[in-house]
């Protein structure tokens, strides 16, 4: 089966088009025929050698991937072949099938498509496990999330509207925040016209965002600090603008402000029973009509590297999704 294979590290342009034979599924294991796979920063990482998982050459990058089980491991209980799932992997999703753990398959809705469920686990699990097991938004705060018209952002807007929050988002331009208010946004700020902290104070009547998500970073996080309501919480999920900011202890002590990461992917091995209750969470939400994951951009397997160019340049509008076709 065909698969993007990166032999040596280096630039996503040095990804190359070949093939693969996966080993039968052991115990606890399962054989997914995958259609569609998600593209995420993380990947490009991996390919250039700085992400903190390293497998050996030669091997297939990608976390996430949607398709039908074709065959199940001894023990295996949870799914069968020929159910519709999405997996979540170390690597190993830029290819026409992988193996992955158990815990780690869950069915898909059957209303949901693979691009869709392709583009959905870190997105929503990244913003409904900060937002929930870490922030512990409640109903009727106010939630500010930043780059609110990528796919983070977005599945964040939507979260915190599901969870009943007032939600700001904050992008770069109108037509960014025309998107986040069409998926629930009841306010917006264009963060390249307007004054953040003038904008949040004005919204809350004075009193500033009881929880900020921000996957920007860099200057984006300073001005969160100043817009922070009194026991405020940052959830600091990524930095795609670049700078990886330093935190000022004394701010944090005099607004009795909490700053917290998140990185998703620990909780698959840490707690997998969170991720299954957020599964069903996410996708009970997506029956309802109450989240719609958006997908900016698909293209072929063979256009990896340009699908990641489009997301590092930050100029897409929602999740980036690889469609897979076994040749």
């Amino acid at each position: 089966m065909r698969a993007m294979l990166c032999t040596a590290y280096g630039e996503p342009e040095d990804l190359a088009l070949g093939e693969i034979d996966l080993p039968p599924p052991g115990p606890g294991e399962v054989a997914v025929a995958i259609h569609t796979a998600g593209v995420n920063f993380a990947d490009a990482l991996m390919i250039a050698g700085t992400y903190q998982e390293k497998p050996p050459f030669p091997f297939s990058p990608g976390f996430e991937a949607a398709g039908i089980v074709s065959e199940v491991g001894p023990d295996v209980t949870r799914v069968a072949p020929g159910d519709r799932v999405l997996a979540v992997v170390d690597w190993g999703a830029y290819a026409a099938g992988l193996i992955a753990r158990e815990t780690d398959v869950f069915r898909i809705p059957e209303a949901m498509d693979f691009i869709t469920a392709a583009g959905l686990p870190i997105t929503y699990g990244t913003a409904h496990g900060s937002l929930t097991w870490r922030a512990k938004l409640q109903a009727g705060e106010v939630l500010l999330v930043h780059g609110a018209a990528g796919g983070v952002g977005l599945a964040a807007v939507e979260v915190g509207k599901a969870l009943g929050a007032t939600v700001i988002a904050a992008a770069r331009s109108a037509e960014r925040l025309a998107i986040a208010t069409e998926h629930g946004a009841d306010h917006t700020i264009d963060t390249l016209d307007e004054d953040i902290r003038e904008r949040v104070l004005a919204i809350t009547d004075g009193r500033g965002a009881d929880v900020i998500f921000d996957p920007v970073g860099g200057d984006i996080f300073d001005e969160s600090l100043r817009c922070a309501a009194w026991s405020g919480r940052l959830l600091i999920i990524g930095f795609a603008g670049g700078r990886i900011p330093k935190i000022p202890a004394n701010i944090l002590l005099v607004k009795n402000l909490a700053a917290m990461g998140l990185y998703w992917g620990a909780y698959r091995r840490r707690a997998p029973d969170l991720l299954t209750a957020e599964f069903a969470q996410i996708f009970e939400w997506y029956e309802r009509g109450q989240i719609r994951p958006r997908v900016a951009h698909s293209a072929d397997l063979a256009h990896a590297a340009k699908a990641l160019a489009l997301l590092r340049s930050r100029q897409a509008v929602g999740k980036i999704v690889l469609t897979v076709t076994d040749a």
